[in-house]
């Protein structure tokens, strides 16, 4: 029997935790955003954007190879509303960077998803997850000795908001198209979107080539494989957990600041760290339990 292109490394992703997919994700966007922060003098905020969601548009298409003529409606609108959520949620996140440490901005960012957790929890357990991951969020996010502009902070806050439409849009996308060719065409969309506001990018990068080797590094890091991975994951967990379990974004954001902006941490981000930690394992270890009870009483 035939099998499809990619069947095999669907199957192998199949059988990694879905936890662990988040996590692998996490890391890699902190990293992409860390480099890309970088590039800001040279390609722009929004030039960088849109060079990091058209490579990524084109290296997912040339991969997944998505057979888009046996799309229903609601798949292509899917595909639309999620590139106009990933349109906003990078251009207004990258224009925060501009002023903001990307660890504050991070944190103000994971606000949106934070909401939406809250907003669709059904548990008393699960609100106080939230409410611990909040305090961490807002323990880091705003311990910045008022170096912070409010502009700054509302964009990266603005940016949180497409961040939750993104995670309820991409889980959508994912039920409706196997794989992640989805993927592909709602980058697409989205950096068709960016252009009027990055096309400038194209210019930077023609005057000096070499600045193609960390576009393409931010683009598979922070959009192939990060966004491939949290479509996997999306499919075996609730957006809510999800939700929740980005609150390591933050932490991720602190020790990538650290490592390649050399961002120092305090005693506040560190305390900060250590709550946003507990509440993503908290709500990770009771879905676990949660499964396991749901599977023996169907067992019996």
């Amino acid at each position: 029997m035939s099998r499809r292109p990619g069947s095999g490394r669907a199957d192998l992703i199949d059988r990694v935790p879905a936890p662990l997919l988040v996590l692998t994700a996490i890391a890699s966007v902190q990293v992409g955003s860390s480099i890309a922060r970088g590039l800001f003098d040279e390609l722009g905020a929004a030039g960088v954007t849109f060079l990091r969601l058209a490579f990524a548009a084109l290296i997912l298409a040339a991969v997944t190879r998505p057979d888009v003529r046996r799309w229903s409606a609601r798949a292509w609108l899917a595909a639309g509303l999620l590139g106009v959520a990933m349109a906003g949620m990078n251009l207004i996140f990258y224009l925060s960077l501009r002023t903001v440490p990307l660890g504050t901005a991070v944190t103000v960012e994971f606000l949106g998803p934070l909401l939406l957790a809250l907003v669709q929890t059904r548990r008393l357990l699960d609100l106080l997850w939230c409410g611990l991951a909040l305090g961490g969020v807002l323990l880091l996010g705003f311990d910045t000795g008022g170096t912070a502009p409010l502009s700054g902070l509302v964009l990266a806050f603005v940016a949180g908001l497409f961040w939750a439409s993104y995670i309820v849009l991409s889980a959508r996308l994912g039920r409706l198209v196997p794989g992640t060719g989805g993927l592909a065409v709602s980058l697409a969309v989205a950096a068709v979107l960016v252009l009027p506001f990055g096309h400038e990018g194209v210019t930077g990068v023609i005057d000096r080539p070499a600045l193609l080797i960390g576009v393409v590094a931010v683009a598979v890091l922070s959009s192939v494989l990060s966004y491939g991975l949290e479509m996997h994951a999306l499919r075996r967990i609730p957006t809510r957990v999800f939700g929740i379990l980005m609150s390591l974004e933050p932490a991720a954001a602190a020790l990538a600041g650290l490592l390649i902006l050399r961002q120092r941490l305090g005693p506040a981000e560190i305390v900060a760290l250590i709550l946003v930690t507990l509440a993503s394992a908290g709500v990770t270890l009771a879905r676990r339990d949660r499964t396991r009870r749901e599977a023996g009483a169907a067992a019996a």
